[in-house]
């Protein structure tokens, strides 16, 4: 999709124009938001005042303020400028694109490209780019919701200033809605009024993405008719809308880390809190429950040995049963993970055998080794081998290790749940290792 001029920001003329479309700010000085960017003396107001844009990758979170700010950036530096979403656009409209812009460079016109989503293209699309933005022939602002570390190639990197937009906070939030009810033409007419604590509601619902929140707010308009707008109008506006979760970037994997890092804090609230946020977002369920398996073995371990065999459970049953069902059944499991007594003493373990066996060459001990012949056992191999159900309480001191690691341990219990016992029992049997 290629769009030039003025209609950088296309309108469909056959329908009502949406609220947060109709609220985009023409001037820095009416935007709300990023002022570490826009802020007196700082680098998008600097640029603005001086007229001259140069090449940069907008990095931040769905309804930030990224389509906007380059809007302002190419009206305020009288640029002749084009809009291409990666998700429609090729190489072909790049270059038209391109063609243009070396055109109007002889000229002493500057032209921006706006790349919106410009993650989704791949190397081959972006190295089309690359040139031009090398020559001066366009000037590139591109937008993307994801790290732009792992999704932007690293000459066009090396070529643009990656500007981190922050989640929009509530203050400002509240202002861009006052903004929208105060002095849009068609709220204003309805005269809108509101129930106690809904214009609060929405603004925690917006969680940082103006546009959600605006597009909340003119749904609850239309379900409340002529009357206030309700907190029941606002969350069923609400419950059709998707949650920004970026399920193979940042969001994915920060979101899975607060959930795995609460669990292992010993805070149910917090778990189940970020459980419920990929649930909305439409995370893989298999994936979470998957990840609870590995923690009940990593994080709990012995000190609550059914962990595993509950989080396992989970796993096969949200495998067999599907959602929605399943979110109570990782609920309950994260839940059960989250409380439990915590030891990473087998985790450590085998971390630290595994150094250990990686870097020796020792021979297994001759009583040790498995002699199914005449021939090894005529060697020596298990001669001297101890069964330990031939003792009393079908234990023997004997050593298991090479020789030269007799008295190593790896596995150091802790005192917390089922494995204190471990600890102790272990204490017993080897008072001069576990002492």
């Amino acid at each position: 999709m290629l769009n030039r001029g003025g209609d950088l920001f296309p309108v469909n003329n056959n329908a009502i124009t949406p609220l947060a479309e109709r609220c985009r700010p023409f001037s820095l000085d009416d935007y709300i938001g990023q002022e570490h960017l826009t802020g007196e003396g700082k680098l998008i107001r600097t640029l603005v005042k001086s007229g001259k844009a140069f090449s940069m990758i907008l990095w931040g979170d769905p309804g930030t303020g990224k389509t906007t700010l380059a809007k302002i950036i190419a009206e305020s530096c009288s640029m002749e400028y084009y809009y291409l979403s990666a998700i429609s656009a090729g190489v072909a409209d790049v270059r038209k694109v391109i063609g243009e812009g070396e055109k109007n460079r002889r000229g002493g016109l500057q032209t921006l490209l706006f790349l919106d989503e410009i993650h989704r293209f791949n190397k081959a699309q972006q190295d089309a780019v690359l040139g031009a933005v090398e020559s001066g022939d366009i000037v590139l602002i591109g937008a993307t919701t994801e790290n732009p570390s792992f999704s932007v190639i690293s000459p066009l990197l090396s070529r643009a200033r990656v500007l981190k937009l922050n989640r929009l906070s509530d203050q400002a939030l509240k202002k861009i809605l006052d903004n929208a009810i105060e002095n849009d033409s068609i709220l204003k007419e309805r005269d809108l009024k509101f129930e106690e604590g809904v214009k609060e509601t929405l603004t925690l619902l917006g969680n940082g993405d103006a546009r959600r929140m605006l597009n909340v707010l003119e749904v609850s308009c239309f379900i409340s008719g002529s009357g206030p707008v309700t907190a029941d109008a606002v969350a069923e506006a609400f419950e059709n809308t998707m949650i920004y979760y970026d399920r193979k970037g940042d969001r994915h994997y920060d979101t899975i880390s607060a959930f795995i890092k609460s669990m292992r804090g010993s805070d149910p609230d917090a778990a189940v809190y970020y459980l419920s946020k990929m649930i909305l977002a439409g995370e893989d369920p298999e994936f979470i429950a998957r990840r609870m398996v590995i923690f009940a073995s990593e994080d709990i371990g012995n000190a609550v040995p059914n962990a595993l065999s509950l989080a396992v459970t989970t796993f096969t049953a949200v495998k067999n049963i599907g959602m929605p069902e399943s979110e109570i059944i990782l609920s309950q499991c994260a839940i059960f993970l989250a409380s439990s007594p915590k030891s990473n003493a087998s985790y450590k373990a085998i971390k630290e055998a595994k150094a250990v066996a990686l870097s020796d060459n020792r021979e297994i001990p001759m009583h040790l080794r498995n002699a199914p012949t005449g021939l090894m056992k005529n060697s020596g191999y298990g001669k001297g081998y101890k069964y330990p159900h031939d003792y009393e309480g079908s234990f023997v001191e004997e050593n298991y290790l090479p020789h030269d690691l007799s008295g190593k341990v790896f596995y150091r219990p802790t005192d917390h749940g089922g494995e204190k016992a471990l600890k102790e029992r272990l204490e017993k049997l080897w008072p001069l290792k576990y002492k």
